[in-house]
């Protein structure tokens, strides 16, 4: 039985990243999806040019940049109602030949699995934790203080799921948005992504609602996909490492509403505005003596 599905990504100027998205894509399933383009803003013209190159790309423009999340509800309006399955993967994915006949196989032995997620590893073959736990207080306060300075500490452990084998697969907390197949039913269902996350935690939230909904996440390492990554965040530390704290309070304060948890939501925001300085500060020194020593290099 040949099971339905479209294919979602984000861009915004991504280049050679969505060139070469799409000249993997063709092996990544025996099947030609529908592929929609989201641009929240591209100057660089790929997206246009990949919308003029492939007959089953359609480009479709947010009219600003909305966001990860939005941008990819944006896109999933534009696909049939009927297609079963949405598959969200930033551009700058390269896909593995049959991953994606892979994650479809894994849905099929997963009936109540809203999302799956393949195996992803970074450019250098190391294993990305994609497939994590869902953070509380205690875990994620813990991982965010300790996790740069003591990497083997109980809550970054628990939190990347690292005491995990990788070649299971197995129901998760949340997986990484960067390549995730939904059951379009589960998606609609839950109002898709939450767009007041400009980006960072929308796919922890998407994951902890989905589950809380009653569906599974399902981690899926037959499949496998590398994330290139354009390391915007180490680029631009100044606006990536705030909108990163804002979100995490987001994700926290939504899970701990009303006047009795007021102290709880005023101390998060104050340790996270704190903590938020203090990596961006520690993010510019370090990118400036990369900087410097490059300047020394003959």
């Amino acid at each position: 039985m040949t099971v339905s599905f479209a294919v979602v990504t984000v861009t915004y100027s991504s280049g050679d990243y969505l060139r070469n998205f799409l000249r993997t894509l063709t092996a990544a399933s025996t099947s030609t999806p529908q592929v929609i383009i989201a641009d929240n803003g591209s100057t660089d013209g790929a997206p246009e040019q990949a919308a003029a190159d492939y007959d089953n790309v359609t480009l479709v423009h947010t009219g600003g940049n909305i966001g990860y999340g939005g941008a990819v509800n944006r896109g999933v309006v534009e696909i049939d109602p009927d297609v079963e399955f949405v598959l969200v993967a930033n551009p700058d994915i390269e896909w593995s030949p049959g991953s994606i006949d892979e994650l479809l196989a894994a849905a099929e032995r997963w009936p109540r699995a809203a999302s799956l997620g393949p195996l992803i590893t970074e450019p250098d073959g190391s294993i990305y934790p994609s497939a994590r736990r869902v953070p509380d207080l205690v875990s994620g306060t813990g991982h965010a203080l300790l996790g740069a300075v003591w990497k083997s500490n109980p809550w970054t452990v628990a939190y990347l799921n690292e005491d995990q084998n990788e070649d299971v697969e197995r129901p998760v907390g949340w997986l990484s948005g960067s390549c995730l197949l939904m059951r379009r039913n589960a998606f609609d269902n839950i109002g898709g992504f939450d767009s007041r996350y400009f980006m960072f935690m929308e796919d922890v939230d998407l994951g902890d609602r989905l589950a809380k909904s009653g569906w599974l996440n399902v981690f899926v390492p037959s499949a496998r996909v590398m994330h290139a990554k354009s390391h915007s965040v180490s680029k631009h530390p100044e606006k990536m490492i705030p909108a990163h704290h804002a979100s995490a309070y987001r994700f926290n304060a939504d899970r701990n509403p009303g006047p009795l948890r007021a102290p709880i939501r005023l101390a998060l925001r104050a340790g996270l505005a704190v903590r938020s300085k203090i990596a961006v500060a520690a993010a510019l020194r370090e990118q400036k003596h990369a900087h410097h020593l490059g300047k020394e290099t003959p």
